[in-house]
């Protein structure tokens, strides 16, 4: 049982095991010095590759006891740990990436959050649940057709139930997201 007292399953905790988490990050292709926002940070699995692909990691977690062990874990690395629920994260003033593995249950308010107007997002791959992933990608997805003329959507990596411990009950895959061209999202 965590630190807070509360069984895994009652924050959906389904962290992503290291290896894969390195998959996601090679495949997204960081550059060094690059601000990257892991939003669900959990452990740490993916802030820990992206700190070894020289990023600037703002490592996101909700949950006070995971927030603390990633203060201590990155306590010399490029990462500032905030301790902030995603609905009221507020986004950087200059052009970031995510890469992240966030809870699903915040997959649709996240995505609106991050493609708000005035978002400086250039980037972001995102472990969902696959059939998230396909909405966007396909889109049929709410609001994607909105979002689809300033950000163009794919799929990427396919991730097996494996990738994660507990093994979640749906299947997931990497939404990649990317800026196509400036309007009013990239603006202010």
């Amino acid at each position: 049982m965590p630190g807070s007292g509360q069984a895994r399953g009652a924050w959906g905790w389904h962290p992503l095991d290291s290896r894969w988490a390195q998959r996601v990050v090679d495949a997204a292709g960081v550059v060094p010095g690059e601000l990257v926002l892991d939003i669900g940070a959990g452990n740490g699995a993916l802030t820990a590759p992206l700190v070894r692909a020289g990023a600037q990691v703002v490592a996101v977690e909700l949950h006070p006891g995971r927030a603390d062990r990633l203060r201590r874990r990155f306590s010399d690395a490029p990462v500032t740990v905030v301790r902030v629920d995603a609905a009221d994260l507020r986004l950087p003033a200059r052009p970031f990436r995510v890469i992240s593995s966030p809870p699903y249950g915040i997959s649709t308010p996240l995505l609106k959050r991050l493609l708000s107007p005035g978002s400086r997002l250039v980037t972001a791959d995102l472990v969902l649940q696959r059939q998230v992933v396909n909405r966007w990608v396909d889109g049929r997805a709410p609001g994607a057709a909105r979002w689809s003329r300033y950000y163009d959507t794919s799929l990427g990596i396919r991730l097996p139930r494996k990738a994660f411990t507990p093994p979640p009950q749906v299947d997931s895959a990497v939404l990649r997201i990317e800026r196509i061209r400036k309007g009013p999202a990239a603006q202010r």
